[in-house]
């Protein structure tokens, strides 16, 4: 009967062996939380204020509903506008008070202007994978790696998207959750939806 009982004994001890530290909780993946953040960036950029003046085609967008922009107004090959009705011809250094009115073209004092024509930055239209490429493909976003991205949300024209002037919706992310947002984004590998890895 002793034989019996060392040998039962050792074994209901063994999983007491070792250290008796609880198992690890897995954090969330960095990959995960990139993609998460990612959506965040993506409601951002497909939000009309920011969409607007990165449509498909060379006619810019403007409303809450991102209609096409009346007066025939074209992008231009530099983005400013064509000669004779560039941007800048409307669109002043500053979003005129509200006393203005609701249909007052809104400024800004960087100078309204669009991507190029060669290089349109599109992103109306485009699945969160797609956009997400796009934005982070140097070839396709002027020449930017990501530190120069995140320099770049903080020039005027980007930053008027919370502040658009009367009768205007600002982007419907608050600036500071954003900016969160990209850095987890970038800080994970700047991950793009559907990708099989981090490094995307």
């Amino acid at each position: 009967m002793k034989r019996l009982v060392l040998p039962l004994c050792v074994a209901f001890s063994l999983p007491a062996c070792g250290d008796n530290h609880p198992p690890a909780v897995s954090p969330v993946a960095p990959n995960a939380a990139g993609l998460a953040a990612f959506e965040t960036v993506r409601e951002v950029f497909q939000h009309p204020r920011c969409q607007n003046c990165h449509p498909a085609g060379d006619a810019p967008l403007q409303g809450d509903d991102s209609h096409v922009h009346a007066q025939n107004v074209l992008r231009g090959k530099d983005g400013h506008g064509n000669i004779g009705a560039e941007c800048t011809t409307c669109h002043g250094p500053a979003n005129p008070p509200s006393a203005f009115g609701a249909h007052v073209p809104p400024g800004n004092v960087k100078g309204w202007h669009m991507p190029t024509e060669d290089l349109k930055l599109v992103f109306v239209g485009l699945t969160p994978r797609a956009l997400c490429e796009q934005i982070k493909d140097p070839a396709r976003n002027g020449g930017k790696d990501m530190p120069a991205l995140r320099t770049h949300l903080d020039d005027p024209l980007v930053v008027w998207g919370w502040a658009p002037g009367f009768g205007r919706a600002p982007v419907s992310v608050p600036r500071d959750r954003f900016l969160a947002a990209w850095e987890t984004w970038a800080g994970a590998g700047a991950p793009c939806p559907g990708d099989a890895t981090a490094s995307r």
